[in-house]
């Protein structure tokens, strides 16, 4: 019964501490479909391969989007003229690299800019090497031919260059409600999954077990990387569970967890394979784990 207690309170205290972050998270990416038109940042994309790179890994500062909605949202960039390498940069940093993120891995770690600052970083870093290494290797964007699309048609005009549609204000923000209601239904799941998979792991798990798994620097990064995929957290959120794990997992691994899962989860993966070829898929998920893993012990190095 003492077990059940201990699990039901750890479970209740990580969804109740994620879910504001989440529904800030929602809204602002609603706001963001219906008004932002992508062709404005098209614009300032400079022609350079490396400045578009790291201008692709800054647009997350101000047109955030968790990863939940970050393949559509990228395919419709480069339709419009995105490069791939900066849109992959995009992609990449767009789930991380964003405010709501940011200040939700602040007070998650306990009000400290440490662990934020390690996060921006490594997932800067990553997006960059992954971006630079795909722009040489890949010289078209390698889209399959489907009409895979989840982005709202207002906030996309009618799919030409150029032209946008006028919707009316109050439709507007209808749209922005509708998505935000959906995308937090849609978050929430994998929220509440993902914080009892960690509940019961630090519950059920012996604790012996768990610091064997994070003594060694390579190991825990590993493992850490693969819970980040299987369980899929909205990125808002996903602090407040990697933070869960700080007296038994390093800096190292903790950060691992926090870049690859909004980079590649069971979600996007599935977008990613229905928007792009397979083979351009399972590289950039490769390179991504690669970069993530040797960042990650890097880290652990130096924390």
């Amino acid at each position: 019964m003492t077990t059940l207690y201990q699990l039901n309170t750890i479970f209740i205290s990580m969804v109740m501490e994620a879910i504001p972050f989440v529904l800030v998270g929602v809204l602002l990416s609603g706001l963001i479909q219906s008004f932002v038109k992508e062709s404005f940042i098209t614009r300032m994309m400079p022609r350079n391969r490396f400045l578009a790179i790291l201008t692709g890994c800054g647009i997350g500062l101000f047109f955030p989007s968790c990863e939940c909605g970050i393949v559509p949202i990228t395919r419709r960039l480069m339709k419009k003229g995105m490069p791939l390498h900066a849109g992959i940069a995009f992609m990449l940093t767009g789930p991380i690299l964003n405010p709501i993120v940011l200040f939700s891995t602040y007070i998650a770690f306990g009000n400290s800019w440490e662990m934020v600052g390690i996060r921006a970083g490594l997932a800067a870093a990553v997006a960059f090497c992954v971006s630079v290494i795909l722009s040489y290797m890949f010289k078209a964007v390698p889209f399959k031919n489907t009409k895979f699309d989840n982005v709202p048609p207002t906030a996309l005009g009618n799919g030409k260059t150029g032209e946008e549609k006028r919707i009316p204000l109050r439709m507007k923000l209808y749209e922005v409600i509708v998505h935000a209601i959906e995308e937090f239904f849609s978050v929430g799941k994998y929220l509440v999954l993902g914080a009892f998979i960690a509940a019961s792991m630090q519950t059920f798990v012996p604790t012996s077990t768990l610091l064997h798994m994070g003594s060694n620097p390579v190991t825990s990064s590993l493992v850490m990387i693969a819970l980040a995929f299987l369980i899929s957290l909205c990125s808002e959120a996903d602090a407040f569970i990697a933070a869960s794990f700080r007296s038994t997992f390093t800096v190292g691994s903790l950060s691992a967890f926090l870049v690859f899962g909004p980079m590649v989860d069971i979600k996007n993966t599935l977008m990613l394979l229905g928007t792009f070829k397979t083979k351009f898929v399972i590289v950039l998920i490769g390179l991504i784990a690669c970069f993530t893993l040797a960042g990650s012990l890097l880290v652990g190095r130096l924390f």
